[in-house]
């Protein structure tokens, strides 16, 4: 695939077409057939242009806090923070690409759709050689023991407050405890007294996301793809609609920030922050962030963080509505 011939379009090539154009913002407008490629519109010259925005993937301008769904570069890195969106999408062009369609369909579909889209195309990743390439470099070490009672459950008259708990593996969300976060979520649903309800995390930060070890580690991806969508705590967290709370600190990765953006409520100690590094391998976040995140902060900005992999702070993420407010101590 060609970008089109009657626009300055940057293209970089990888195997099967170009993975990434990036347009005009103010110019360009996207073709009827589909495109199998992430569309970045840029605004050099930071006059935010009246544009279309569906028919980008990603917006970048070189003016300062942008209002949604514009991400701000600032003048001096623009190019570089270009040329590294440009490397991030060159080296995983099917995770990338793929990204960008999910992201456009999950805005579209209902929380339940959306995860369930999100899920599929993530087992199709699993499969793919991106993802394998990632996983055969990697050095991964066994990690700590899960402790007994991954999650905490206490609860002081019609409020229950659930605990990420474990403090020595920085709450990386193993299977085990996804599954019993996810007991005590849908619990919490079927409880006729409708309980509030915290979630937290214990120790140093609220969750690095996805424990690594277990990366790889399906042998049916059709299967993982069921338990993915049967006990989705993304889903459970978000049907407790305003019920729901979470605190946040330190670290939120993958994950971490995926399963807490389904909360109504989310509130942000001013030490955390946001990350979502599925894409250096070759992946999508599977624990829900292309409906969740998309939902808080829009999908341009959703990919954004996806491309480059960057840390989002606790004030970044308040202006971007991915917080609901910054408060003091964990």
């Amino acid at each position: 695939m060609t970008g089109p011939d009657h626009l300055d379009a940057d293209h970089f090539s990888a195997p099967g077409g170009h993975p990434l154009w990036l347009v005009d913002a103010a110019a360009w407008r996207r073709p009827v057939p589909p495109i199998q490629a992430v569309v970045i519109g840029i605004d050099r010259a930071g006059t935010l242009p009246d544009t279309r925005t569906d028919d980008f993937d990603l917006l970048l301008t070189s003016t300062a806090d942008a209002p949604r769904p514009w991400v701000s570069l600032g003048a001096r890195d623009f190019n570089a923070g270009v040329e590294r969106l440009g490397a991030a999408v060159s080296a995983n062009p099917l995770a990338a690409t793929i990204a960008a369609q999910v992201l456009r369909l999950a805005e579209k579909l209902t929380m339940a759709d959306a995860l369930a889209v999100e899920s599929l195309a993530y087992s199709a990743l699993l499969g793919g050689g991106e993802f394998a390439r990632w996983h055969a470099a990697a050095k991964i070490d066994a990690g700590a023991p899960v402790p007994p009672a991954p999650v905490l459950i206490e609860r002081t008259d019609n409020r229950i407050t659930l605990t990420l708990n474990d403090r020595a593996d920085r709450n990386a969300m193993t299977a085990t405890m996804r599954d019993a976060l996810y007991e005590a979520l849908a619990n919490a649903l079927d409880d006729p007294t409708r309980p509030e309800l915290i979630l937290r995390g214990a120790g140093k930060c609220f969750s690095t996301g996805g424990a690594l070890p277990e990366f790889g580690t399906a042998r049916d991806l059709a299967e993982a793809h069921a338990v993915r969508t049967l006990h989705s705590c993304a889903r459970a967290l978000d049907a407790l609609g305003a019920r729901a709370t979470v605190r946040l600190h330190g670290a939120c990765v993958g994950s971490g920030v995926e399963v807490a953006a389904a909360a109504h409520r989310r509130i942000a100690t001013s030490d955390a922050w946001f990350q979502l590094p599925e894409l250096s391998m070759g992946l999508i976040p599977g624990a829900g962030g292309t409906a969740t995140v998309t939902r808080a902060i829009g999908r341009h900005r959703t990919l954004w963080m996806l491309l480059s992999g960057k840390r989002v702070g606790a004030a970044q993420a308040h202006n971007w509505g991915l917080v609901h407010a910054i408060e003091g101590g964990a």
